[in-house]
């Protein structure tokens, strides 16, 4: 499974998915509230002008993003939910896709070099949507001949790296949907990408249990190859100074990379369960890890330990 169920916005606030719910967790308080409940139908309260929403039934939550005050969830029926964190209710949700490959793999919130906000989903029908946030309306469809598992938008909103169902990841001209060059190096299909804050490399996370660094100075091959232990690399995430990497398997191993030491310095966490999501603290403070499993299921808070550089388990 494709899991991106976990976002941190502060030190203390953590948004995760729990059944059919968004739960805010806040470690100051230590107590969870929810935000955003589809277990029954979903209404969005705003109407726009010529955006497509809908009132949609039931929605099982197959990924979700928090940033900049949005929330954004995406469903295995082809559902996107948009809600924002500051205001009561849905502001949108429709089916983006009905087709049998309609699970919604990957959402996204960013800026386009222009500064505006946008909704970029990923989906299994091949296609990769943009929305904008003022109305909700869909500015662009780009198709793929592949299924697209997972999309990122560099820092300067000009390049989308799309990956998926193909042992190739591509990079994309944001405006146009043009591909700009083919990165060849993983064996199997694809499933996480996050961009270094500086722009320059592109991490890639496989089914063939590596994550591939790209600088996209130049791409004729992966500037780096990252194993995992044991399993798929199903989520990458940069820290916001671009000081620490880390990956996560589907289950049971986390990996901490300092980009410092050009990825030679690594710390390992080992825990037990599915892991539903990583994200660093915008401060880099801390890093939080979802447990998705039924019995063990739990948020694991790690904190940042200046005085050897690596992560310290607050459990």
């Amino acid at each position: 499974m494709l899991r991106n169920l976990l976002w941190a916005t502060s030190k203390h606030d953590v948004y995760l998915m729990q059944n059919y719910s968004v739960v805010h967790w806040s470690s100051l308080l230590k107590r969870g509230k929810e935000i955003l409940n589809v277990a029954k139908p979903v209404v969005p309260t705003s109407k726009y002008p010529g955006s497509l929403a809908q009132i949609l039934p039931r929605v099982q939550i197959s990924t979700m993003t928090v940033k900049d005050n949005l929330m954004v969830a995406g469903g295995f029926q082809g559902e996107l939910v948009c809600k924002y964190l500051n205001q009561s209710g849905v502001a949108f949700s429709t089916k983006i896709t009905t087709g049998v490959n309609a699970i919604t793999n990957a959402v996204d919130v960013y800026r386009n070099p222009s500064g505006s906000m946008r909704v970029m989903s990923a989906n299994n029908d091949a296609q990769v949507r943009v929305f904008d946030t003022e109305n909700f309306a869909r500015l662009s469809c780009y198709s793929f001949p592949w299924s697209v598992n997972n999309t990122s938008v560099s820092p300067d909103g000009k390049l989308i790296a799309v990956l998926g169902d193909s042992t190739e990841c591509l990079l994309v001209d944001a405006q146009s949907g043009k591909v700009i060059s083919s990165l060849k190096g993983h064996l199997d299909y694809s499933f996480a990408s996050d961009w270094h804050p500086n722009g320059q490399i592109l991490a890639t996370g496989n089914q063939d249990t590596t994550c591939r660094l790209w600088d996209i100075r130049n791409l004729s091959e992966s500037a780096a190859v990252l194993k995992g232990r044991m399993g798929a690399i199903r989520a990458v995430r940069f820290s916001s100074d671009g000081r620490f990497m880390a990956m996560a398997e589907p289950a049971d191993f986390v990996h901490i990379f300092d980009t410092s030491s050009d990825y030679a310095k690594a710390q390992e966490i080992d825990l037990f369960g599915e892991i539903a999501g990583i994200s660093f603290s915008p401060d880099t403070e801390a890093l939080f890890v979802g447990v998705a499993d039924r019995r063990y299921g739990s948020l694991l808070e790690y904190n940042r330990r200046h005085y050897n550089r690596y992560m310290d388990s607050i459990l």
